[in-house]
């Protein structure tokens, strides 16, 4: 994909990120590109009560940046939707950061998926994710040839 291409759909991404669930996590992307994508999310805040990292944390990180990739797989005014997510975790993270990096598996016309690795700040695997998403050409009820970027679901 062009340059060009790929820096508006990351300037779409991160305009569209403001005030959602991924932002108030804290949820930072350090590399993006369709084939491979490496992000960062804090452990504080992103706690079951006793005091680990939440599963469902690592799953929104996962799909996160799992989604950025397979819309810079898609490319411009195309939506891409998540539509199964797997996660399995090895081992609990209490402190710091985590790290995820997403490597494409299958990039088709349709459908991108995607393994996610999430690895403490030891570099230990903390979880293990597969993400497929959907990619299509409109939104219901949204015209696609108005965006002027990728969507995001």
């Amino acid at each position: 994909m062009e340059q060009d291409s790929t820096l508006r759909i990351l300037a779409g991404y991160r305009a569209a990120s403001k005030d959602t669930l991924a932002d108030r996590m804290g949820i930072a992307i350090a590399e993006a590109s369709a084939e491979r994508g490496v992000g960062t999310m804090p452990v504080a805040g992103n706690t079951q009560p006793c005091g680990l990292l939440h599963g469902g944390a690592s799953c929104v990180l996962a799909e996160t940046l799992g989604s950025v990739g397979s819309a810079l797989h898609a490319g411009l005014n195309r939506i891409t939707v998540g539509i199964e997510i797997s996660a399995t975790h090895h081992r609990a993270a209490s402190a710091g950061q985590v790290t995820r990096v997403a490597t494409l598996l299958h990039g088709g016309r349709t459908v991108a998926t995607y393994e996610i690795v999430i690895s403490d700040e030891a570099g230990r695997r903390v979880c293990t994710s597969r993400l497929t998403c959907l990619l299509t050409d409109w939104v219901p009820g949204r015209d696609a040839a108005a965006e002027p970027s990728a969507s995001l679901s």
